[in-house]
C-alpha cells in the first residue's frame, strides 16, 4: 500500500511539474508559444483558456474529494496530449518527446491512484 502511494505521488508531481511548466510558458511567454501554436496549425486565441483548464485539471487531479472531476481530468490530459504528440509528429520538429514522457507519467498516475482508491 505504502509503495503504491509513493509511485502515484512521484508520477503524479513529475506530471505536475510538466503541465505547470507549459501553463507557465503560456501564460509568461506568450510571443514564444502563439509561434508555436502557428506552427502547429492551432488557433492562438486558445492559448490563455488552455493553460487556465491545464491548472483546473491539476487541482482536480491533487483533489481527493474530486473523485468524478478527477476522472474527466484524466480523460482531457489524455487527449491533450495525445493531440500534442500527433501534432509534433506531423510538423517534424521533434517535440513529441515531452508528450510522450507527460503521457507514461500520466497512465501511472492513473493507474496508481485506482489502486489506492480502491
Amino acid at each position: 500500500m505504502k509503495t503504491n502511494n509513493i509511485i502515484f505521488y512521484i508520477a503524479t508531481g513529475l506530471f505536475s511539474v510538466i503541465i505547470l511548466f507549459s501553463a507557465g510558458m503560456y501564460f509568461f511567454n506568450h510571443e514564444n508559444i502563439e509561434k508555436a501554436f502557428t506552427h502547429l496549425g492551432y488557433p492562438t486565441y486558445i492559448i490563455y483558456p488552455y493553460a487556465s483548464l491545464k491548472l483546473f485539471g491539476l487541482f482536480a487531479l491533487w483533489h481527493p474529494k474530486f473523485r468524478i472531476i478527477k476522472e474527466w481530468a484524466y480523460s482531457a490530459f489524455f487527449f491533450a496530449i495525445i493531440l500534442a504528440f500527433t501534432a509534433h509528429i506531423m510538423v517534424h520538429d521533434g517535440g513529441q518527446g515531452a508528450a510522450l514522457v507527460a503521457m507514461i507519467l500520466l497512465i501511472v498516475s492513473y493507474i496508481f491512484n485506482k489502486k489506492i482508491n480502491k
